[in-house]
């Protein structure tokens, strides 16, 4: 007889053994793992059946959740911990009736911006009373690690309480000079808005959102910077542009000149980053980075977005920071391929001339 447990617990120390970031569970295959943005099957372990995978589902989330995901057709989102040593974001969902899990690993260190790669600007954002902050990018590109190192720095400078809303629950902060509510939804709260909409009677000075999902949740993020709050979020889009276009057109047209106008004045900025693979291994973010000054502001109210992209490219010394230039300083210190950079840049042709000297690096961390 198979002790589930046990083959779990082998998985696990594989994945901590290998520096894996995800795990693949599903009938019919190997467990796959992927290593640097590399699916690897592991071979020496049997191809998984369908009870298999119903077995692994059990010791996850349990039997009545597994009714749950075949009588609804649903996909499951998740949180388990195994042990000190390794936590995971999952989900479970259904291909031609087929049982299939996904985990992600979530370190259990909260790694600050140094050691991520990122800008020091970013502490900027954090010191603010109030104001809207997004970290965006594709799935993978590391956004909520990016938001648990700048709410780890609110907590560990500052006296402030903080709510996170997610779903599910992420990194575990552990109070410091602040305190710390995690809510995740289904367990802690229904949905996204309904725990922003009773955040503005819980005395909270510092929300972080996993996710900006829906009108509801986005309207009611963007009132609370206007009402004294800082709000921090994340969307999958590939750039700020994109990010403020993207809020603007989930509103009905009559009230996208009203949202326009709010999101002008509550937005601090929007970071979109990418993970790229690093020549002596691993990943090493690439990032856009917008700040809302009046430049900015003015073209957001008056629905002059695609203007945007210029004003980033050509305010370095304010602190704005365009894609390309930071994978072009990437290839040129060494770090990425430019195969990579070209691959991840969102108008290679542009990059190219960066690439062949024609463009101004700036310096990392000299902000």
């Amino acid at each position: 007889m198979i002790d589930y447990s046990k083959e779990l617990e082998d998985l696990i120390l594989t994945v901590v053994r290998k520096g894996a970031s995800d795990i693949h569970i599903a009938t019919g295959r190997h467990p796959v793992i992927r290593v640097d943005d590399t699916l690897i099957p592991l071979v020496k372990k049997p191809i998984l059946t369908q009870e298999d995978t119903l077995k692994f589902f059990e010791l996850f989330l349990g039997k009545d959740r597994l009714d749950e995901l075949f009588t609804n057709r649903q996909d499951i989102d998740f949180s388990y911990t195994f042990s000190e040593d390794a936590r995971f974001r999952g989900n479970a969902y259904l291909q031609s009736g087929s049982l299939v899990i996904a985990l992600r690993v979530i370190p259990q260190k909260i790694r600050n911006l140094e050691e991520l790669n990122l800008p020091p600007i970013l502490e900027n954002f954090v010191y603010k009373e109030q104001g809207f902050f997004l970290v965006v990018g594709p799935v993978g590109s590391g956004k909520s690690t990016t938001l648990a190192a700048m709410v780890d720095i609110i907590n560990r400078t500052r006296t402030e309480h903080i709510i996170t809303v997610e779903d599910p629950i992420e990194y575990i902060f552990r109070p410091d000079k602040s305190i710390i509510d995690q809510r995740e939804v289904r367990i802690d709260t229904p949905d996204f808005h309904t725990a922003l909409r009773s955040m503005f009677r819980q005395d909270v000075d510092v929300v972080m959102v996993g996710e900006m999902r829906d009108p509801e949740t986005m309207s009611t993020a963007v009132t609370a910077a206007e009402t004294g709050h800082l709000v921090l979020s994340t969307l999958h889009t590939n750039n700020a542009t994109q990010t403020i276009d993207r809020i603007i057109d989930t509103f009905p047209h009559d009230q996208q000149d009203q949202i326009r106008s709010m999101l002008a004045g509550s937005l601090t900025g929007i970071l979109s980053q990418r993970l790229i693979p690093r020549i002596s291994g691993g990943r090493i973010p690439a990032y856009e980075l917008l700040i809302n000054t009046k430049a900015i502001a003015n073209l957001i109210r008056e629905d002059r977005t695609h203007e945007i992209d210029v004003v980033i490219e050509t305010s370095t010394e304010q602190g704005m920071i365009n894609l390309d230039k930071s994978l072009a300083e990437l290839v040129r210190d060494g770090q990425i391929s430019a195969e990579d950079a070209r691959a991840f840049s969102l108008n290679p042709e542009a990059f190219d001339k960066l690439a062949g000297g024609g463009g101004t690096f700036f310096k990392r961390g000299g902000f």
